[in-house]
């Protein structure tokens, strides 16, 4: 992620993340709220330390139900204190005592039956509540809250999305290339991990060399909808659309067909991805469409606060969106949970090594 295009500059402020699991809360937003009828049972799970798939996989196996009946709208990081919810699918009128699934870790905030089956996107956004300590530069950082309040980032998908060293990334290829991949879940991650990075890489490419400078042939996007359009040229009305946010700049999720950007906009999107052919053409083949994808990243109801050095950041993003796509352009951050994860990893690989080096020895 480093390398990809600061849309503010590089920051020059440093800062730590997660130092405490308390450092990072997110809590979900749904679109709609739960009927209180139906054989879908709707929970609201405060968590902490506990991944999302670990969390289903608790609720299937007190329920008595097939891990199958049990979903949810989106992941959540494991090492952070999260809000979000879950279905779990029980015909009939049995009511669990969901209260009994109480711990140290989780709590069952809130139970309702619903008529629907939740499903993976189905949130209206996320907010978040972030805490970054050690910050060096308290001015500089300000300075850029400020500018991101008033044109956002780029709306890059996140390490997430890309697994530890990049690994889902890697798998993708793999797949691209013929290798089978027996979990669905797993290989839709991978594939969505290769999509990912074309358009992160479009993304930097485009606001490295044009800005965020319209281009003739954009294809914009209508906020808050996933319909768009073809600007072939930028006369006052389309610019006064762009600059009042009722339209926004877009990036390609690959797939099959012609690209959606025209003119200028796509000779620039075909420049930033002639290394990625092979890329391009595994994506075609697996069966996915051309989409877009807002370029720019807007957080909503943006507030920050400094203690001494400890700035408490709050916004909210649409779903889909990356809370760390927000936070690179605040100050160069260090993830403390995840560099403790690299050293447990070296430490281990250590260990085996010295292991292997002994059993070898005559």
């Amino acid at each position: 992620m480093n390398e990809l295009h600061y849309l503010h500059g590089k920051p020059q402020s440093q800062g730590l993340l997660r130092t405490h699991n308390s450092d990072f809360m997110v809590n979900e937003i749904l679109p709609f709220s739960p009927t209180g009828e139906g054989e879908h049972h709707m929970l609201h799970i405060r968590k902490e330390g506990l991944n999302t798939v670990f969390v289903a996989e608790m609720i299937a196996k007190f329920a008595k139900v097939h891990p199958k009946e049990v979903t949810y709208a989106g992941q959540k990081d494991k090492h952070a204190i999260t809000e979000q919810w879950f279905g779990v699918r029980i015909p009939g009128k049995e009511m669990p005592q969901w209260e009994e699934l109480n711990s140290d870790k989780l709590t069952v905030l809130s139970s309702s039956r619903h008529g629907k089956k939740l499903r993976i996107g189905a949130l209206l956004g996320n907010q978040f509540i972030l805490t970054l300590r050690g910050i060096t530069d308290v001015i500089e950082v300000s300075e850029r809250l400020a500018l991101i309040a008033k044109t956002g980032v780029p709306n890059y998908f996140g390490e997430q999305r890309f697994g530890h060293d990049g690994k889902n990334l890697v798998m993708g290829r793999q797949m691209l290339l013929g290798k089978k991949v027996k979990d669905r879940k797993k290989s839709s991650m991978y594939l969505s991990a290769v999509r990912s990075n074309i358009f992160n890489q479009v993304v930097s490419h485009r606001l490295a060399t044009q800005g965020n400078t319209p281009m003739d042939g954009d294809c914009v996007m209508l906020a808050g909808s996933r319909s768009y359009f073809v600007a072939d040229s930028w006369d006052s009305t389309v610019q006064a659309r762009l600059d009042e946010k009722d339209i926004q700049l877009s990036a390609p999720l690959w797939g099959r067909g012609a690209p959606l950007a025209k003119g200028t906009a796509a000779e620039l999107e075909a420049a930033a991805l002639v290394d990625y052919a092979s890329d391009l053409e595994g994506l075609e083949n697996a069966g996915l469409d051309q989409e877009r994808r807002p370029l720019l990243l807007e957080p909503q109801g943006l507030k920050y606060k400094f203690d001494a050095d400890v700035l408490t950041l709050e916004f909210i993003l649409p779903a889909g969106s990356f809370a760390t796509s927000i936070l690179r352009e605040v100050c160069l951050y260090q993830d403390v949970k995840e560099r403790q994860w690299q050293e447990f990893v070296s430490t281990q690989a250590q260990s085996l090594e010295a292991q292997t080096n002994s059993e070898a020895k005559p």
